[in-house]
């Protein structure tokens, strides 16, 4: 009754709904059940999930995802011992290396010079390699101890997906926890489609030795509020999950005044996914998403041998319904009858990998995957400032990418507006319409564009990118060589202790960093604390300098450097390192 006190409150109360307002109850109402400790009816929806997920145990989370990883972590991990972690991880991941001191050996994914982010190739499962990782590693004081958990991100952001049982087989052993991000695959379960390409389901096998968990996002991809969330949990053959222990890390991270709502929409999140249902959504999202390809190709084909956005993925389609897996598997890049030339991944383990085929990545003009650029091109930051502007927001920006996923709440009439705008984008870029018209709202925050024509634009951003090269500098400082200095946990510990100094990224090469250095795009942790600028990382940086100083509204925003303007009006970027 608070808000009716107050005509801002009234307002509040009648946006949100006197039934959202009356279910924000506190969490002694008995009758409701309680998260902390899973008693009543929170505990029965609980188990009701875990029944139609097939897991052992599920537990609700409402604090996103990126806390269910870290409750995973805090159950299962300690100071100093050894974790393998995908090196293009959700940055929670690396916040729970930071909390719990451990010392982490990274599995290198592959990329290509788009910036898609590819797998880790088989090899980098095999433990003699992880062994030699560990032996080279300066922070590991024991170099026979076990790893107590392999966290991979399943799938990654662009929709890359690994066969679980085949890394079961390699690590089942060898790891003592397998921990999949599955933050946006939580629907792979109700369908065969994506069989053995999750990690836990109904008929899915138990590994001998190590315990499975998978943390969802229900508010991702199935229909819950946001921060819904929630961990699975498949026991082994020879071990059982201690419920009391594991609480104890839950309740470490979790509000002691969780939001009933949230708690609610995992429940029906749930309920609704349930087969025969379930299955028939999902197989909706994939016959949704491959008719937008289809139509995406048919556009194509209209314009001949004009311009068009490509969807990356591979080159043969069913003609009509979902197809099969199969087609989707990423196979070896050109080699053989089977080879794939669309990824640009490489040399891959055939079958260990397949692209999820409800995320679609569109690629602009302007760039090959060999990271050659044309003498034209349409960097994808303008295009997407263009559609946002035309009522369509999509979920990631690369450099010559865009990324759109078609989850349970996409429908026909959804895809075909990105469509339309993408054709009329197509139309003005053509007509080289001047920014003002096209893009007002852009304009009155950026004027200096006002009065250049589209097509103007993008060939000033995109000669910007050639002139430095950036796909192929982007793709080399992600695979470079990085060394760990510190654990991470000891350099993060700099900051409370203010023995940090604050460097210009002039002089960062060889500087020990005490925070994680974040580029977007992509969005992917770069340096983790205790890790040391080289000169490529440098290099980018300073890049990043110039071209944010000559294109204001299409900066590189870098989490992790601190900006400030100088006596002499420009912007300076600095990075806080560990004191010498």
């Amino acid at each position: 009754m608070a808000f009716l006190k107050s005509p801002v409150g009234q307002m509040f109360h009648q946006f949100f709904g006197e039934n959202m307002l009356r279910a924000d109850v506190c969490n002694a109402v008995d009758e409701l059940g309680q998260l902390l400790d899973h008693t009543g009816p929170v505990a029965a929806s609980e188990r009701n999930a875990a029944r139609i997920f097939g897991c052992d145990h599920l537990y609700f989370v409402t604090n996103g995802t990126s806390t269910s990883n870290k409750i995973v972590w805090h159950s299962n991990v300690g100071s100093d011992d050894i974790v393998l972690v995908d090196r293009n991880c959700h940055k929670s991941i690396l916040h729970a290396i930071m909390m719990t001191g451990t010392v982490p050996i990274f599995l290198q994914p592959t990329r290509n010079h788009l910036g898609i982010i590819g797998p880790i190739p088989l090899a980098e499962f095999d433990p003699v390699s992880i062994q030699r990782k560990i032996d080279a590693n300066p922070l590991v004081k024991d170099k026979t101890a076990k790893p107590r958990v392999l966290t991979i991100t399943q799938s990654t952001y662009d929709g890359v997906i690994y066969n679980v049982e085949r890394i079961k087989e390699t690590l089942g052993d060898f790891v003592d926890t397998l921990h999949f991000d599955e933050a946006w695959l939580p629907h792979a379960v109700f369908h065969p489609f994506y069989h053995e390409f999750h990690a836990i389901g109904p008929d899915r096998p138990r590994s001998k030795e190590a315990m499975v968990f998978a943390t969802q996002s229900t508010h991702k991809l199935l229909a819950g509020l946001s921060q819904a969330s929630q961990i699975l949990v498949q026991e082994s053959e020879t071990r059982q999950l201690d419920r009391y222990r594991f609480n104890e890390a839950f309740l470490m991270h979790m509000s002691t005044s969780p939001q009933y709502a949230i708690i609610a929409s995992c429940d029906v999140a749930a309920a609704m996914m349930e087969p025969p249902g379930g299955t028939a959504l999902v197989e909706e999202s994939i016959a949704e998403s491959l008719n937008f390809r289809r139509a995406m190709r048919k556009v194509d084909e209209e314009y001949g041998k004009d311009w068009w956005f490509k969807v990356w993925g591979p080159e043969k389609l069913a003609e009509e319904g979902v197809g099969a897996a199969e087609d989707w598997i990423i196979r070896s890049d050109g080699r053989g009858k089977k080879g794939s030339k669309w990824h640009g991944f490489g040399q891959l383990a055939d079958g260990f990998n397949m692209l999820d085929p409800i995320k679609s990545t569109i690629v602009t003009p302007g760039l090959n995957l060999d990271g050659k650029f044309d003498k034209t091109g349409l960097p994808a930051s303008i295009v997407t400032k263009y559609l946002a502007e035309h009522g369509v927001v999509v979920e990631k920006t690369g450099l010559y990418s865009f990324f759109i996923m078609f989850t349970i709440g996409i429908t026909k009439g959804r895809w075909n507006t990105l469509l339309t705008a993408l054709q009329q984008f197509k139309d003005d870029y053509d007509k080289n319409q001047p920014m003002w018209r096209v893009m007002p709202d852009f304009c009155k925050k950026q004027p200096k564009y006002e009065r250049m024509g589209l097509r103007d634009l993008c060939q000033f951003i995109h000669e910007m990118y050639a002139k430095y090269d950036i796909a192929r500098l982007t793709t080399e400082m992600y695979l470079s060589d990085l060394t760990p200095a510190m654990n991470p946990s000891d350099a993060y510990a700099h900051i409370a202790h203010r023995k940090t100094e604050r460097v210009e990224i002039d002089k960062l090469e060889g500087r020990i960093t005490v925070g994680l250095v974040t580029p977007y795009p992509p969005g992917i942790p770069l340096l983790i604390p205790g890790e040391v600028f080289n000169k490529k990382i440098v290099d980018y940086l300073k890049f990043a300098r110039e071209f944010n100083a000559l294109c204001p509204g299409f900066e590189t925003d870098i989490h992790g450097l601190v900006e400030t303007v100088g006596p002499d009006g420009k912007k300076h970027y600095y990075a806080d390192c560990v004191k010498v």
